[in-house]
């Protein structure tokens, strides 16, 4: 599988990638962000404590991704 890019800290799960990978678009938009931009998401999307928010994070990261937006909050 090819390389994918990771925050400035935190790594991204295989749950997360998996989304972003999944859609050419999203995996592109994610690639054009900055190492800290990905920080950022990939932060706020661990930051959850039930598995069904985690889910949503990664759903809303990809939907924004699409939106433009370059930072989670």
């Amino acid at each position: 599988m090819n390389a994918f890019s990771q925050g400035t800290v935190h790594e991204a799960r295989e749950d997360f990638q998996a989304a972003v990978r999944s859609n050419p678009k999203v995996l592109a938009l994610w690639e054009s962000l900055t190492p800290l931009g990905r920080n950022e998401f990939i932060c706020w999307v661990d930051e959850a404590k039930q598995p069904i928010t985690r889910r949503h994070r990664i759903e809303r990261t990809c939907e924004e991704l699409l939106e433009g937006k370059k930072r989670p909050c």
